[in-house]
């Protein structure tokens, strides 16, 4: 069968089309991730976390400047929450329970994500693996004491509202409307960031030092200020030692505005 020049050439365009939406598809994607990368570099570069174990509190710094605080319970005198400098890596929604080999926890079983009597609600955000982190807890009477066993313990709504956010500073493209899901599903989901998100944790927070005047010694030599005086009608007086006289200016009347 004979096939005409015209369609040779409806045929050619037919395959090259696709071929080339498949090779635009790279470059479609690196320009939609030059334009989301620096965002979310400059996010995760700001976005700062610190405990401050003698307030009670967790400060998060968010990536405008503006800090939201949290009360959380940290450890107490004999399983102190320990300090220094960390970065959260992994998060786990709905966490299971088991209990650590320590003398407190003897006589304890393990606890799934819907047991009632599970003490890790909601959420908890690692920040010294495998022992410490964050967490969610049921007794929220004990937010803004030193209660835990070393964890740092916060409001269950809290919690969760700070796992989408260190989860989108971490490079974790997962809304609000996935974490609403999750937990309303019940399921244990584990998340490991992109980009670890930095955590600190201090005694106290540091006192501004104090603004100091300066030391003036005798062998600081202060220059004369240069003014023109009124010589007519201001009187003079002269200075200890018998230097020239120099000219006394009398206080001006006060304005009412």
């Amino acid at each position: 069968m004979k096939v005409s020049s015209r369609t040779r050439r409806l045929i050619g365009a037919a395959i090259a089309l696709p071929v080339l939406a498949v090779a635009a598809i790279p470059a479609a994607r690196e320009s939609v991730w030059e334009l989301l990368a620096p965002r979310a570099e400059a996010d995760a570069a700001t976005v700062q976390l610190e405990a401050v174990l003698a307030d009670r509190e967790l400060h998060v710094t968010m990536p405008d400047g503006s800090v939201k605080t949290y009360p959380i319970a940290v450890g107490s005198a004999k399983y102190p929450t320990p300090t220094g400098s960390y970065t959260i890596k992994r998060i786990v929604w709905n966490p299971a329970w088991v209990p650590p080999n320590s003398p407190w926890a003897r006589g304890e079983r393990p606890r799934g994500p819907r047991d009632p009597a599970n003490p890790m609600k909601v959420a908890k955000l690692f920040f010294r693996e495998p022992v410490y982190y964050i967490h969610g807890t049921g007794h929220v009477g004990s937010l803004g004491t030193a209660a835990s066993h070393g964890c740092i313990r916060m409001h269950p709504d809290q919690v969760a509202e700070l796992g989408a956010l260190v989860m989108e500073a971490g490079g974790v493209a997962h809304d609000w409307d996935w974490v609403k899901r999750t937990l309303r599903v019940g399921e244990t989901r584990t998340v490991n960031l992109k980009r670890p998100v930095r955590m600190s944790i201090v005694p106290r927070r540091a006192e501004p030092e104090p603004a100091t005047e300066p030391v003036v010694s005798d062998s600081t030599v202060l220059l004369p200020v240069p003014f023109a005086p009124d010589t007519a009608s201001a009187p003079t007086s002269a200075p200890e030692g018998g230097d020239a006289a120099v000219p006394v200016h009398p206080q001006a009347p006060s304005r009412t505005h």
